[in-house]
């Protein structure tokens, strides 16, 4: 289980913390972000202890704080980089073309995709929100705030233009993106679903909530 959780979502760990002054201690610090992200999916973050992350990355757990001041400090890095990562690729998306509906589809089946193969770390982004102290966290809800708006300009713009009829975009935005999310919740690779499929229904379900059938 550990090995597969690694292999799935090295990636998606935070490898931009703060400088370093070697490789060795850039590895040891990306090290210790991917044990963190397989603990914290195994047991939760109450559930993990410094020692577990250690153990989990070959180190001490003396080691541990060579590199991060705590665990909360490596789920804050985790859920920053992480949701960067996500609005990077929601505005990416949101980009590019004129054509409103293909802009929507974009961002539903990007945004899904990403959760489908990074999973197990947006579980962690998700669900463990309430684990980051006061300041952390209202720089992550921040980000969040910002994912939101550009899923509600993109509605927004393609209702004026008279292509959607959403209701309240921002209910619609909303709504939009929880589907995603909660995908990370329950997405198994044994089911054997493809994340380029399931983007592809996403896409056609975000139309149809904005009034706008597939073609």
């Amino acid at each position: 289980m550990t090995k597969r959780l690694l292999t799935l979502d090295r990636v998606t760990a935070s490898r931009q913390p703060a400088p370093v002054t070697s490789s060795r201690a850039a590895d040891a610090r990306a090290r210790l972000l991917d044990a963190a992200v397989t603990a914290f999916a195994e047991r939760g973050f109450h559930g993990t202890t410094t020692r577990d992350i250690a153990a989990a990355a070959g180190m001490s757990p003396a080691a541990l704080y060579v590199h991060h001041r705590s665990k909360e400090e490596l789920l804050y890095e985790i859920s920053r980089a992480g949701h960067q990562r996500t609005l990077d690729l929601v505005t990416r998306a949101a980009e590019g073309t004129d054509d409103h509906r293909e802009r929507l589809g974009r961002v539903a089946a990007d945004f899904v995709r990403h959760h489908a193969r990074a999973h197990t770390t947006a579980r962690i982004l998700n669900y463990e929100l309430e684990a980051l102290g006061p300041e952390h966290r209202a720089e992550v809800e921040g980000l969040r705030r910002a994912i939101s708006a550009r899923v509600v300009a993109v509605i927004e713009d393609g209702a004026r233009a008279g292509v959607f009829a959403p209701g309240d975009p921002r209910m619609t935005a909303a709504a939009l993106l929880s589907l995603g999310i909660d995908l990370a919740r329950w997405f198994d690779d044994a089911r054997g679903w493809d994340p380029d499929a399931l983007a592809a229904h996403y896409r056609e379900l975000a139309l149809r909530m904005v009034g706008s059938a597939p073609g």
